[in-house]
């Protein structure tokens, strides 16, 4: 790649979890916190939600759970079309994605992906002051990944 990812840049680790009731019980248990809240997120299909190249719009059981430097995000989909339920279909639970924050470099980083051959068109989600790609990458690194210009 023209423009490589780099360690500095990596801020998430996606978990999709059948049952996030209990994925979070366990994370509180295992990490000792008593402070993980579950939220629920729409996503709205058009500019701001796109899945495999269509508007759709899906909701998300999210926990974040931060971690300093980076954060490990739980999600389990509950309704609608998404790369999250898509990866419980295929897979059952566990790592989604890995996101990397790479800034200015987001539409090269893009370019790049897409001219190793990563399809580039998984999911796109546009939220206030940023925007998130998940690259469809499962085949080739066991893993999606998540380029967002800033967190």
């Amino acid at each position: 790649m023209k423009t490589p990812l780099s360690k500095d840049q990596f801020i998430q680790i996606n978990i999709v979890v059948r049952d996030i009731e209990e994925a979070v019980k366990g994370w509180s248990s295992l990490l000792g916190r008593d402070d993980l809240k579950i939220e629920n997120r729409h996503l709205e299909g058009g500019e701001n939600y796109a899945y495999r190249g269509k508007p759709v719009s899906c909701d998300l059981k999210v926990c974040d759970i931060d971690m300093g430097s980076f954060v490990i995000e739980l999600h389990e989909p509950a309704g609608g079309e998404s790369s999250f339920q898509e990866f419980l279909d295929k897979h059952g639970s566990g790592v989604h994605h890995l996101g990397f924050e790479v800034g200015a470099d987001r539409d090269q980083v893009i370019a790049d992906l897409k001219d190793d051959g990563y399809d580039v068109d998984r999911t796109l989600g546009v939220y206030p002051g940023s925007s998130w790609t998940i690259v469809d990458s499962e085949d080739r690194l066991g893993v999606n990944l998540n380029i967002k210009p800033r967190r």
